[in-house]
């Protein structure tokens, strides 16, 4: 009987299968139920939901939904402090593993850190980046997320900019569009003269700083309160190619983007209608565009206006019919035939 419960309904009390679910919350309410009533679903002999009853072995009594409650916290809590053994016991494998690559002379002599290196710290990030500036000689490529850049985030790294620029390092920046409404990039590029070319994209990958493709620095959680610092010349020469193959899709921020072809669709709203066929929530797409999430629905609710969508639902087939999904060319169908734009 056991075995074939197991094959019939494989899962816990914490998702039980729809017949197991009617069976037993018809015990709850009457307080008991017929054995044979239970026979289809022996799952719930099995997680102990149903017992029999001392008084009469013809029938079967739930265990409470309190007790059932219990249970599954327990377990989980359980589950969670496992988890939290076994982080912590990878953790002290990692640190013991690294502590034997510092052991281990690098090729040919040479007295390169290690591989992969976790820095922990805004302060300890820093001095990295500090250190791995004065050693660059030839280029920087940074992918930089998030949307405008604040006067103090650009103000941070404005003294190494200025180190490299004096020593004739090529530099190269990566934004996304938004970027382009910030007034603090515009005026850092001004006082870097030609020593950066900045280009934008719709969206980019994570923060992404590499100097002379030698050394490449990533963030390693969301706050960036700390960072990995890549010496693999495997890791850092695909991160390489990654950003140059972003940098050829990317747009010269000082040339226009292109137009949509639909009159009263901006760039931004045709990037969000790309994502929005994608099936992407508000806060997800705001986020890969460097936008704030009251701004990402209202461009959400200008492209329904605009394409004459009245609910989500007809807003993504109406993106398909213009080709704003990326499928095809955007088209514009002439007022009075259908079209999405006709008021």
């Amino acid at each position: 009987m056991a075995g074939h419960g197991a094959d019939e309904h494989p899962h816990g009390a914490d998702r039980l299968c729809e017949a197991g679910d009617r069976v037993y919350s018809r015990a709850v309410r009457r307080g008991r139920l017929p054995r044979r009533e239970a026979e289809r679903v022996p799952c719930l002999m099995e997680l102990a939901l149903l017992h029999p009853d001392p008084d009469d072995m013809d029938w079967l009594v739930p265990t409470s939904p309190q007790e059932v409650m219990t249970r599954l916290l327990r377990g989980m809590y359980d589950e969670v402090r496992a988890s939290q053994r076994r982080v912590g016991s990878a953790v002290a494998a990692f640190e013991w593993y690294a502590g034997l690559g510092r052991q281990v002379p690098a090729p040919g002599g040479a007295s390169e850190g290690p591989a992969i290196r976790v820095l922990d710290g805004l302060a300890r990030i820093q001095a990295a980046m500090d250190e791995a500036t004065q050693a660059c000689t030839t280029e920087v490529l940074t992918v930089q997320p998030g949307g405008i850049r604040r006067e103090a985030e650009l103000s941070e790294g404005l003294h190494r900019a200025m180190a490299l620029r004096g020593r004739g390092v090529r530099m190269r920046d990566l934004y996304t569009h938004v970027a382009r409404h910030g007034h603090g990039l515009l005026s850092y590029l001004e006082l870097m003269g030609g020593a950066v070319e900045a280009r934008t994209l719709d969206e980019v990958i994570e923060r992404l700083i590499l100097f002379d493709r030698t050394v490449a620095f990533i963030p390693a959680n969301a706050e960036r309160t700390m960072a990995l610092e890549l010496r693999h010349p495997a890791l850092v020469e695909y991160l390489g190619t990654v950003f140059e193959r972003l940098w050829r899709l990317a747009i010269p921020l000082t040339a226009p983007l292109p137009d949509t072809g639909i009159e009263g669709i901006s760039h931004r709203e045709q990037s969000i209608a790309a994502l929005l066929a994608e099936g992407h929530q508000d806060a997800v797409i705001a986020e890969r565009l460097g936008i704030s999430v009251r701004t990402c629905r209202a461009h959400i609710a200008r492209l329904s206006e605009t394409l004459g969508a009245a609910s989500r639902t007809q807003l993504g087939v109406r993106i398909a019919q213009t080709g704003l999904d990326g499928a095809r060319p955007p088209v514009v169908i002439p007022p009075g035939r259908g079209s999405p734009t006709a008021r």
